[in-house]
């Protein structure tokens, strides 16, 4: 039986990072991974995802630029040729994991594992490896919802990246992040796509002007929604599938996508014989230094359900690592988070929504301003921008940036830092625009466009 400081269950952002950062530390690790290194983002996600945008992306480019004097020839999509150069990419990716893994000492094992005791796990050929510590680093695995009848003939976000073609029609159903980016990058490539959505709104958990504002702009883009509704049954027919809708709609199409949510991957993980109990939502529960209740086993990432993004993951694995390995302990702040949805427009967000601040800072003044990049001067282009500021009117703080349209994303990682920093209104203000860009909004809008808690507010 091989031995070693920590075996690491889980090829991913955050098990791949705390590997490294513990061999780093001297550690003799181990990595178990049963799929490909490099986990959801770099394999069937974030990374894949993005690329897939910036295709879907260049259709408006092409006719945008008629506004600017181009004249362009018949436009073409290959899928196929989109496909293979994005697969390319991933598996390329993939071998800089490995062998950075490998270059840092780490021993890797391909295959499924489970936990057999607190201090040895077995992997599915019948290997046992024994460690010192335990890290679980699974991540998620899309929910599946297989009480739907002929719910087999459907995809989730996995089956999204093994599409050989493009399917002319699309039912999308689901509202999250996820459902709305594959909806966009389909709509923009050529498909029509329909969502179908159980509730009434997109994006629960957003601001809700924010919210609005992206519904919007996607509905004007040409994506259809339902709201209030959910698939019933999906079948074959002889032009394709037809999915039947709670109220008893049918509706043809070629190609069902189902993005209803991630569940952490802790099944067939042998937890249970170690007395650590999951959450409501199979989530492994851990404390601030990602340790369970068993002391030598930690989880980081997306199985813990805490904040599941892959920079997360990524804090959590080196944190984890500098603490058990390096002597230096230390926690990761999950309270102050940038992100992106890379829906076309794009969102990008940090720091509070409008309705969260309200709860703890009644005296809340909201700046926004809505615009058409300048852009669309001469393209012609209908698209409108939303740029949202939320500040503590008693010490000025800025809580909250939220963005929609071009680049928001990359606006809500710099003022990420801001926020980091603990930045004021003022701050902002005395900050020189850059002339002419959409960011220079953030530091131009003077008065409030909603000042609550204020007698009279505007």
């Amino acid at each position: 039986m091989s031995e070693f400081d920590l075996i690491v269950v889980g090829g991913g952002s955050g098990g791949v990072r705390a590997a490294r950062i513990a061999a780093g530390h001297g550690a003799r690790v181990a990595l178990i991974e049963e799929y490909r290194l490099g986990g959801t983002c770099v394999i069937r996600g974030c990374v894949p995802k993005k690329l897939m945008v910036y295709a879907s992306r260049f259709a408006q480019e092409f006719e945008e630029a008629a506004g600017y004097g181009w004249t362009l020839g018949d436009s073409h999509f290959d899928w196929g040729t989109l496909k293979a150069r994005r697969d390319a990419e991933v598996t390329r990716l993939e071998g800089i994991y490995r062998n950075n893994l490998v270059g840092a000492g780490v021993q890797i094992f391909d295959g499924r594992a489970r936990l057999h005791d607190q201090n040895t796990v077995v992997l599915a050929d019948g290997t046992q490896l024994r460690g010192t510590h335990i890290l679980i680093a699974t991540g998620a695995t899309p929910t599946q919802a297989n009480d739907t009848k002929g719910h087999e003939l459907a995809i989730d976000s996995n089956g999204f990246f093994d599409l050989e073609a493009l399917p002319q029609r699309v039912v999308v159903q689901g509202a999250g992040y996820i459902a709305l980016e594959l909806a966009c990058v389909l709509q923009r490539l050529g498909s029509s796509v329909r969502v179908v959505v159980r509730g009434d709104h997109i994006l629960r958990g957003f601001d809700d002007g924010v919210r609005a504002h992206l519904l919007h702009e996607l509905v004007e883009s040409g994506l259809q929604f339902d709201f209030g509704r959910s698939i019933s049954a999906i079948s074959k027919t002889d032009d394709g599938l037809q999915v039947q809708l709670d109220n008893g709609e049918l509706v043809n199409t070629d190609c069902v996508l189902r993005a209803l949510g991630r569940l952490p991957n802790t099944l067939n993980l042998g937890l249970e014989s170690l007395s650590i109990a999951l959450d409501a939502q199979g989530a492994i529960p851990v404390d601030a230094y990602s340790r369970t209740v068993v002391p030598n086993i930690y989880a980081v990432g997306d199985v813990t359900n805490r904040v599941n993004l892959t920079p997360m993951a990524i804090r959590e694995g080196h944190a984890f690592a500098d603490t058990v390995f390096g002597g230096l302990p230390r926690s990761v702040d999950h309270s102050l988070v940038p992100t992106a949805v890379f829906t076309t427009p794009e969102l990008g967000v940090v720091g509070l929504t409008e309705e969260a601040a309200l709860l703890e800072h009644p005296h809340l003044d909201v700046y926004q301003a809505t615009f058409r990049p300048m852009k669309a001067t001469l393209s012609g282009h209908p698209g409108k921008m939303l740029l949202k500021l939320l500040v503590d009117r008693d010490t000025d703080r800025v809580l909250g940036f939220h963005g929609v349209g071009p680049d928001t994303g990359e606006m809500a990682q710099l003022v990420g830092v801001a926020l980091q920093l603990q930045a004021t209104k003022r701050a902002l203000d005395s900050t020189l625009a850059v002339h002419p860009t959409a960011a220079e909004e953030l530091v131009t809008m003077r008065k409030p466009s909603v000042q609550h808690g204020l007698v009279g507010a505007v």
